[in-house]
């Protein structure tokens, strides 16, 4: 029960990610706070022209984390 919540708040959090990307607000505090959750590890892209952001990206580079015990090998 509780890593399906956990599950749907990452995937809450990484659809808010993918929204503020889309809306060019890569620049504020909540995208770092959200950037940490995720434990992103991709390449963010802001093109700024004479302060306005003009266009903004990201290349994929999320990889959630395993969980001890699931999809693991054993040793």
């Amino acid at each position: 029960m509780i890593a399906v919540q956990s599950f749907e708040n990452e995937e809450k959090n990484f659809g808010e990610f993918r929204r503020k990307v889309r809306s060019a607000e890569v620049l504020s505090a909540a995208i770092e706070r959200l950037l940490r959750t995720l434990h992103f590890s991709g390449k963010l892209s802001v093109v700024v022209q004479n302060g306005t952001v003009l266009k903004s990206g990201y290349e994929e580079g999320y990889f959630r984390q395993q969980e001890p015990g699931i999809g693991a090998s054993p040793e």
